[in-house]
């Protein structure tokens, strides 16, 4: 099949044929029809968080059963399907507390690899993000693939698989935002547009999207935004707090992976205000805080992987809600790119001025 190589960090994806290997008990063989671009898999791209070479990358899909290991049920060949990066093992003290996000099962994404190059020595290829989706097929868990209606798109239905549960599940799950509560959300891009989504479910008050980018902005008023803050000047927090009813917010969602951002962002907080961390930053990124602050106001900072999301909890729901009209997902696409152009994808995603771009399989862009 082919797929997007990584073979040198920070260099562009190397489009070659590789080889992968048919489904083992629990797992599940997909036909992969869509895969969006998500900041996680450049920050691997670049080397930003280890691991090693040659990789696959791309966790944001979804596609079509092509094959049933052993032991799997619930699912069958044809099924549309979402995949993800949240691989669960299903016993152990994460899973067991009704966390599979923070699974605590260890699983090596080269030993354990299906995939192999056909050149040479047939180097294992590392199965990137636990899943390897810029591919035509991929074999994973089948804790990590969800059952969905065919009536989505599939092209549309990826986003699902993490920008979405990401921020969405960060606001209902992680937060689980109060009824009439102030929240500001840190960076309008796709992420950021869904931690707006979910506040506004919830029953936020008041929902203050804070960017760089004016454009943003004003999308993030069709997500549900009652108000916009442009970071453009030391000043924006107390803008932002003006809006919030003078005392800061009740919730803080950073939804960028920049550790100056995090810095910034406590002060958006009011007294016994949370800060949920979302976006994820390079590994040597650091922010400064003041613990005394943090301790005279009651304040507290929480971390949200994944929106602490259960698959099968979780996006029936949100499909249930999108069916309603009351969450967007069609508008969140920016572009649709053929596998040959993913490198394109890539860099207008980090010019970030994409919401999300989707490489799509057996389809032309459009």
């Amino acid at each position: 099949m082919k797929a997007a190589v990584c073979r040198e960090f920070g260099k562009p994806l190397e489009i070659i044929d590789v080889d992968l290997r048919p489904p083992g008990p629990g797992e599940v063989e997909v036909n992969i029809a869509a895969c969006a671009i998500c900041h996680t898999d450049i920050h691997y791209m670049d080397g930003a968080w280890g691991g090693e070479l040659p990789a696959i990358y791309g966790h944001e899909a979804a596609g079509n059963i092509k094959a049933l290991g052993p032991g799997v049920s619930g699912i069958a060949i044809g099924d549309p399907v979402l995949v993800t990066l949240i691989r669960a093992c299903g016993s152990c003290r994460s899973c067991s507390d009704g966390n599979p996000v923070t699974c605590e099962t260890p699983f090596d994404r080269v030993k354990a690899s299906p995939l192999r190059m056909r050149e040479g020595e047939r180097t294992p290829i590392e199965q990137g993000v636990s899943t390897a989706a810029f591919a035509e097929r991929v074999v994973v868990d089948q804790s990590q693939v969800q059952k969905i209606p065919s009536d989505i798109e599939l092209d549309v239905a990826c986003l699902l698989s993490c920008g979405v549960i990401t921020g969405f599940g960060a606001a209902t799950n992680t937060a689980r935002v109060r009824p009439g509560s102030n929240v500001v959300v840190i960076g309008a891009g796709g992420v950021g547009l869904n931690s707006i989504q979910g506040a506004r479910v919830a029953g936020a008050a008041r929902v203050i999207a804070v960017d760089v980018i004016p454009e943003k902005l004003e999308g993030a008023r069709e997500f549900g935004a009652t108000d916009t803050v442009l970071a453009d000047n030391r000043n924006a927090h107390r803008e932002a707090r003006r809006l919030a009813g003078g005392n800061g917010a009740d919730y803080v969602f950073v939804t960028v992976g920049a550790g100056s951002v995090y810095e910034q962002a406590p002060k958006y907080l009011g007294t016994r205000g949370e800060l949920v961390a979302v976006g994820m930053p390079a590994s040597k990124d650091m922010a400064k805080w003041s613990p005394l602050i943090f301790a005279f106001l009651g304040q507290s900072i929480r971390g949200s992987r994944m929106g602490d999301a259960v698959l099968s909890r979780d996006i029936p729901w949100i499909v249930d809600l999108y069916r309603q009209g009351r969450v967007k997902l069609d508008e969140l696409v920016s572009k649709r790119y053929p596998l040959e152009r993913i490198n394109d994808a890539i860099a207008d995603t980090r010019s970030g001025a994409a919401r999300r771009n989707v490489v799509v399989f057996g389809a032309q862009e459009r």
